[in-house]
């Protein structure tokens, strides 16, 4: 009769195998930590250019209510003259884009591109 190796039974992760996975959810950890306040951010800038969109009936108007927000919201990604201002019908819209470099190590950065719009009632 043969026996068989407790080895061949054994299942499960290595050490080295748990190192390299904790090692990677550290990154990704690392990563979404810095990543997270810019999505926040780019979420508070919608909210803002929905506002100026709604209040602002000039490109003048919607750019001093979007900085105005901006101190508010302490956003500084983006400010109103950056903004683009057009006009559909009797509707305001506002777009923006803009971009956020994150530094990982060395010489490495991570870069985000956002943009969006925002149409008044």
């Amino acid at each position: 009769m043969m026996h068989r190796s407790s080895r061949a039974r054994q299942r499960g992760i290595s050490f080295l195998g748990l190192v390299f996975v904790g090692a990677v959810i550290a990154v990704v950890a690392a990563v979404g930590v810095q990543v997270a306040p810019t999505v926040l951010e780019y979420q508070t800038i919608v909210k803002a250019a929905k506002k100026s969109a709604n209040e602002g009936s000039t490109v003048a108007e919607v750019r001093k209510v979007f900085d105005r927000q901006t101190e508010i919201d302490q956003i500084s990604s983006i400010q109103g003259k950056d903004l683009q201002v057009t006009k559909e019908g009797d509707k305001v819209v506002v777009t923006f884009a803009y971009q956020r470099e994150i530094h990982l190590a060395g010489p490495a950065y991570l870069t985000l591109k956002y943009a969006g719009s925002a149409r008044g009632n």
